[in-house]
C-alpha cells in the first residue's frame, strides 16, 4: 500500500522511507522540544510585554507537534523556564540560540536533499525551506527584542545550542 506524501501524489514508496522517516522524526521532536521551551517561557514571562511575542511561537510549535514524539520531552520546559527567569533578555536569548540551531538543521537537511535528488523531494524541501525562514524570523525577532543583553548571552547560547545539538543527534537515531 502507498501512503499518499503529497499534493502531487508523491507517495513514500517512490522516495527514501528512511531519508524521509528521519527528517519528520526529528522535525517533530524539535517542534516538539521548542513548544516546551515557550511553555516554560510563558509560565515565567506570559503576562509580560514579551508575552505576545512569545505566544506566536508557542503557538506554531504546538501546532506543528500534535502529535506523540519520539524523542520523550527530557524537562525541555526548564531551558524556557531558566532563560525566562532572567528576564525578557534571557527568553529571548534562548529563542536566538535555538531558532539559530534550528536553522541550521534544516540548511543540512535542505543539503542533502538537493544532493540526494531535488526533483524528487520538491515538496518536502520547500516545506522544510518554509519552516527554515519561520525558524530565522524567530531568531530574528529574538534579537530584535535585546536577546544579546543577556547576562553571560555567549555563554547561554552555546550551552543552549549544545543541548540543542544533542537533541538533534539523538532525534535522528531513535
Amino acid at each position: 500500500i502507498s501512503v499518499r506524501f503529497c499534493s502531487s501524489g508523491m507517495t513514500l514508496d517512490s522516495i527514501n522511507r528512511a531519508a524521509v522517516d528521519r527528517i519528520i522524526r526529528v522535525d517533530h521532536a524539535g517542534e516538539y522540544g521548542a513548544n516546551r521551551i515557550y511553555a516554560g517561557q510563558m509560565a515565567v514571562l506570559g503576562r509580560s510585554s514579551v508575552g505576545p511575542v512569545i505566544q506566536v511561537d508557542f503557538i506554531l510549535a504546538l501546532i506543528r507537534s500534535v502529535s506523540i514524539p519520539y524523542l520523550p520531552p527530557l524537562g525541555l520546559t526548564t531551558p524556557g523556564a531558566g532563560t525566562a527567569l532572567l528576564g525578557k533578555e534571557g527568553a529571548m536569548a534562548c529563542t536566538v540560540a535555538v531558532e539559530e540551531s534550528i536553522a541550521h538543521h534544516y540548511n543540512n537537511q535542505i543539503r542533502t536533499l538537493m544532493e540526494k535528488d531535488p526533483e524528487k523531494y520538491e515538496e518536502l524541501l520547500q516545506v522544510i525551506k518554509k519552516f527554515r525562514d519561520e525558524e530565522l524570523e524567530h531568531h530574528d525577532i529574538g534579537l530584535d527584542h535585546d536577546a544579546e543583553l543577556a547576562p553571560a548571552y555567549a555563554i547561554l547560547k552555546g550551552l543552549i545550542q549544545a543541548g540543542c545539538r544533542t537533541a538533534i543527534y539523538l532525534s535522528e537515531r531513535f
